[in-house]
């Protein structure tokens, strides 16, 4: 059996208010699945956008395709048309943006995306989380002794 793969954007969590979450497939080519299965793949600074009522997703760094100027190239992905039309909608707002939070690979073997509406955070939430981080260690700390 294979190991599971799960590739998750770290950073998302800590800038963003993560609102809601939908799961996108992927049109990939060989090499580019070939690179998310041995997880040299960076989604940190990726983002996602409309074209012509297509979600792409942009930003995405392939590991062996770094050398190439490749990692600005775009990614459509595969939602039912009334899901997109939901998405684009919610992401409209002011305010909120459409992050990729996770890559995997399902039981079926098939590359799929989670896509988040978020809105950023302000300095002063991510400080706050930081606080709240430290107490929750400092906390289990105290309880292991």
């Amino acid at each position: 059996m294979q190991e599971k793969i799960n590739i998750v954007n770290k950073k998302a969590n800590f800038k963003y208010f993560l609102k809601r979450k939908y799961v996108a497939g992927l049109v990939l080519t060989g090499l580019q699945i070939k690179t998310i299965k041995a997880k040299k793949i960076v989604i940190e600074n990726s983002y996602c956008s409309f074209i012509n009522n297509e979600l792409f997703v942009f930003n995405i760094v392939f590991g062996n395709l770094i050398s190439e100027k490749k990692s600005s190239s775009k990614i459509k992905l595969l939602l039912n048309r009334f899901e997109l039309k939901k998405i684009q909608s919610e992401s409209k707002e002011v305010g909120l943006t459409l992050i990729p939070t996770k890559i995997f690979i399902n039981d079926k073997g098939i590359a799929k995306l989670e896509v988040s509406i978020a809105k950023g955070k302000k300095l002063y939430d991510k400080r706050n989380t930081i606080k709240e981080r430290e107490n929750k260690i400092n906390l289990k700390r105290k309880y292991k002794y």
